[in-house]
């Protein structure tokens, strides 16, 4: 099976680290994966995305065109990949960061209010995993388990006391995802 999944938001928003931690998951799971960021000159505020797949066999290319799944933080995500989803795909959003909601009938649409949910957590920076832990729901690309050892692989070893953090944010997310 193979997951092509752009993932697209403002920088500062953890995109580019949600589509790290997604394919050191595969990595840890004996997938082959590829992670192509793109970002603007921002460090933060620009757009950023990236593009990840997740196959069980070997990728010919990470340059993609269509998408089997969009995440999207932002309403120019919103704009800029959403008729790039390929029909059967899947499409989530943030309620927070899209004022005009998605309109195709022929993707499955779920939203997440990962926003919201990181405030009530009291921690703006497990935003991204919440957002992930709605992926993992709707689509199990990769196990939790994987996450976790992707999680001690990827984050210095003085954060690592913030994986618990990080896993119950992945499990706040697969909670409050909802299929529109």
């Amino acid at each position: 099976m193979q997951h092509e999944i752009i993932i697209s938001g403002f920088g500062g928003q953890g995109v580019l680290s949600m589509g790290k931690i997604l394919a050191y998951s595969g990595l840890m799971e004996d997938k082959e994966v590829t992670w192509m960021p793109a970002y603007g000159p921002e460090q933060r505020g620009g757009t950023a995305n990236v593009t990840v797949i997740v196959s069980d066999e070997r990728v010919s290319s990470p340059i993609l065109s269509k998408y089997d799944i969009a995440i999207v933080l932002n309403q120019p995500s919103l704009d800029k990949f959403a008729p790039k989803i390929k029909p059967g795909g899947i499409l989530i959003y943030d309620g927070f960061g899209i004022i005009n909601p998605p309109k195709r009938d022929d993707i499955n649409v779920y939203r997440i209010d990962a926003m919201d949910k990181a405030a009530e957590m009291k921690n703006s920076k497990v935003f991204n995993m919440i957002v992930l832990g709605g992926l993992l729901e709707v689509c199990p690309v990769v196990s939790d388990k994987g996450v976790e050892k992707a999680l001690y692989k990827t984050l210095p070893d003085r954060h690592h006391g913030l994986i618990p953090l990080n896993m119950e944010a992945i499990k706040a997310g697969r909670s409050i995802i909802k299929k529109m």
